[in-house]
């Protein structure tokens, strides 16, 4: 088959890519495995933030601790009982042509799917994402242990749930079936939860989690698990359920990216400022290694897209990545926390006020704080922890990626009484 381009993987950043090349004219063949539209439909940021939102209403007491219209919800509106017909029409209706299969790259403008051999007259776009990383731990492999895409089809609560990895999706989950009745205990092997994140968030989500009921094990190390009589034991815990959550992956040599000339044994693929890896070749999403995140894949499809069709076309910039852990409270991050900060030896100002400085935290008795981390007189990096922090988190966004001077943010107006009003009260901290 001969194509213009070829998508290898459908994800959300290479669905919107190669429907976007397929309505402008080409002739674009998307390629995948699994379902078309990845995780983020059916096992990542839509069901999961359904579970959320149904958890946090338990817990406001808006709605009982009752699983099965929850799971009903995602198996009905949200995935179509993971079935992609939807998503592989609306490709295939803008003159796409998707290609059911595993790709491997097999030389240059060429990706073999079992027998049918396809080439491209302009590129290929891998756009293959992650999966879930498991741990090579003794005893796990056999066992009926749950990844997020068990844990996203499950149509019962386990009366008990121990989860393996206390980052974003562990930490969610963990809080989600909790709310739900379950006994949760959360085992991190780093020093903290959120280890990625501001100390400060971490404190703040092990607090609540403390006060919440759930166990929360930091610093230990798993070394082996056991299943018996339909329950999990690991580190003296035993459940009913095991959630893996220990990160997520790329296989560079399932692609078979070495036939272009690049490291299969790499963690991710090196990409330039217009995402190309190699001559004809762009990548984008969780194989480029700078977040798995679908606003990510989505924002690389939009300078790829304009790469191949020649249109004008801006470099991508990953120095204010937002992020956002929708735990209760949430925690919104973006750009560098201080830490990071401090380690590329920047002259680092920082500030931090509780989110009771804003009134409306004050009013609401929320539980929440914003952290600013500064150099060179503008913003590098910030949170907002809180009932918003996520939204509050869009003008901390605009304000690292645009590099607007702090004295500047300073003499804004800040509505009276938001949550964001916190930020204005952070703000005098970075100029002294």
């Amino acid at each position: 088959m001969d194509v213009d381009v070829i998508v290898l993987g459908m994800g959300p950043g290479g669905e919107d890519a190669a429907g976007r090349l397929a309505e402008a004219g080409l002739k674009v063949a998307g390629v995948e495995a699994n379902l078309v539209g990845g995780e983020c439909p059916y096992w990542g940021c839509i069901p999961s933030k359904m579970m959320v939102t149904a958890a946090n209403e338990v817990a406001g007491g808006g709605l009982a601790p009752d699983w099965a219209p929850v799971a009903r919800r995602i198996r009905e509106e949200a995935t179509d009982d993971w079935n992609d017909k939807v998503a592989a029409d609306r490709f295939t209706a803008k003159g796409g042509l998707l290609v059911r299969g595993h790709g491997r790259v097999t030389g240059p403008n060429e990706v073999t799917v079992g027998e049918q051999v396809i080439r491209a007259g302009r590129g290929i776009v891998i756009a293959t994402g992650s999966r879930p990383a498991v741990p090579p731990v003794k005893g796990l492999d056999g066992t009926p242990y749950w990844t997020n895409h068990e844990a996203m089809e499950t149509e019962s609560v386990p009366d008990s749930l121990v989860v393996l990895g206390g980052g974003a999706i562990g930490a969610e989950l963990a809080q989600v079936f909790s709310r739900f009745g379950a006994e949760v205990t959360v085992l991190e092997m780093a020093g903290r939860l959120l280890f990625m994140e501001e100390p400060e968030a971490s404190a703040l989500v092990e607090k609540v989690f403390t006060d919440e009921g759930i166990g929360v094990r930091t610093g230990v190390k798993v070394d082996e698990v056991t299943y018996e009589d339909g329950r999990f034991t690991l580190a003296g815990v035993t459940a009913e359920k095991l959630l893996v959550s220990t990160g997520r992956r790329v296989d560079l040599a399932a692609l078979g990216v070495g036939a272009i000339g690049l490291d299969e044994s790499a963690r991710a693929i090196p990409v330039d400022d217009r995402m190309r890896a190699a001559e004809g070749v762009w990548a984008l999403g969780d194989v480029v290694g700078e977040g798995a995140f679908t606003h990510m894949s989505i924002y690389h499809a939009d300078i790829v897209v304009r790469q191949i069709l020649g249109e004008p076309v801006h470099e991508a910039e990953h120095h204010a990545v937002p992020r956002v852990t929708f735990t209760d409270p949430e925690v919104g991050a973006v750009g560098l926390t201080e830490a990071q900060a401090r380690e590329r030896g920047l002259d680092v100002r920082v500030s931090f006020t509780d989110l009771a400085a804003s009134t409306r935290g004050w009013i609401a008795r929320a539980e929440g704080f914003v952290k600013l981390v500064a150099a060179d007189g503008v913003l590098v990096g910030a949170t907002s922890a809180g009932p918003c922090g996520g939204e509050v988190l869009s003008m901390l966004t605009l304000a690292v990626h645009a590099r607007i001077p702090v004295e500047r943010l300073s003499q804004m107006i800040y509505a009276y009484p938001t949550f964001h009003r916190a930020v204005s009260a952070a703000l005098p901290g970075l100029l002294r």
